[in-house]
């Protein structure tokens, strides 16, 4: 049993914190620590140490609009891989399918949201298809269906190559979510007494929003209407709710749907943030499992939470640890795979 499994009702050398009660305190402290290198007026030592104000605070925003577009792409992988056990490492080549499907959409009718419909709808299609000829195929055995969905994704790879070439492509976001926001931090002060606020992008704040939108949907789907308990209680018992007359390929196949779906909106989201290029398939796959392996399995929580700290770990470790950010994202997955084998919100199975 881990520290963090230990009962949280149990005090603190016999006096009367709780342990759940003492991380709160640790949480708000940290917190208000956060609130104020964000809003306060740094002093000159504090520039001089962390390179900037604006440097730090764009880091943080950086890394929560990332975290936003990796937890669209996870929360699609833990409902096929974390909730349903299914081992499906073709997800990568899902995003950036989808992402190219948007560009074109985008493109050739001049409508960014008609791309991003079509990215979902195509991708959701396709992971129908993915189910019923594929995973159904291979119920219950990992080994087989990682080597079946490699060889997809391999083949997916090269005839995205084929198609669209070695180029990088940008979809065209609409005029009214252009421009910037102005912020009320403030990242200098003039001679005159003047305050310098931040501005930032209005697109990415955006996708951080669809982000949080999403994830609340997702949560409440599964947790609180029928379908969400079919999905559940056929992980659990397949056999016992196939009895009580539920379709459950039906649901499997819904799920697919949604995962894969949801794979093909963050490729239209992240092309219009970021780029469209080959390896991009590689990259959100990774990030996904990491994302998927601290969260927890099949948590959607979970999910949000390593996508957050991965976010925050790649973005911060770009500006300040520029030759080893990269390794930050695997030291916090290797600290979480020793404290808490099963993800922070995952479940001992």
């Amino acid at each position: 049993m881990s520290i963090l499994d230990q009962p949280s009702s149990s005090s603190l050398s016999g006096g009367g914190v709780t342990r759940r009660q003492a991380w709160g305190l640790v949480g708000l402290l940290a917190a208000a620590i956060v609130a104020w290198l964000v809003f306060a007026v740094w002093p000159q030592w504090l520039n001089a140490i962390l390179i900037s104000k604006k440097a730090f605070v764009s880091a943080i925003l950086n890394g929560l609009t990332l975290a936003g577009l990796y937890f669209l792409v996870a929360s699609g992988f833990t409902l096929i891989f974390g909730l349903m056990r299914n081992i499906n490492l073709a997800h990568g080549s899902l995003y950036l399918l989808g992402a190219y499907i948007g560009y074109e959409v985008t493109s050739r009718t001049g409508y960014w949201l008609l791309g991003v419909a079509a990215g979902f709808a195509v991708l959701a299609i396709i992971g129908v298809v993915m189910q019923v000829f594929v995973f159904r195929r291979l119920e219950g055995d990992d080994l087989r269906q990682t080597l079946v969905t490699i060889g997809i994704s391999i083949v997916a790879a090269d005839l995205m190559l084929a198609v669209w070439a070695g180029g990088t492509y940008q979809i065209a976001t609409p005029e009214w979510l252009d421009g910037a926001l102005t912020l009320p931090i403030i990242t200098a002060v003039r001679s005159n007494g003047a305050s310098v606020f931040l501005t930032y992008p209005l697109y990415r704040v955006v996708v951080l929003a669809a982000a949080i939108v999403i994830g609340v949907g997702l949560w409440l789907m599964l947790n609180k209407t029928r379908v969400g308990m079919m999905i559940r209680a056929g992980v659990d018992d397949r056999a016992m709710l196939s009895a009580s007359g539920v379709n459950v390929h039906a649901v499997f196949a819904i799920v697919f749907a949604v995962g894969a779906g949801l794979a093909g909106f963050a490729g239209v989201v992240g092309g219009s943030a970021l780029s469209v290029a080959p390896g991009e398939d590689v990259r959100y796959l990774l990030a996904s499992l990491v994302v998927v392996i601290v969260g927890g399995m099949g948590s959607i929580t979970g999910a949000a939470i390593g996508a957050l700290l991965i976010g925050l770990a790649e973005q911060i470790g770009l500006v300040y640890f520029p030759t080893y950010g990269v390794v930050l994202t695997f030291v916090i997955m290797v600290v979480t795979l020793a404290v808490r084998p099963q993800g922070i919100m995952g479940k001992a199975r």
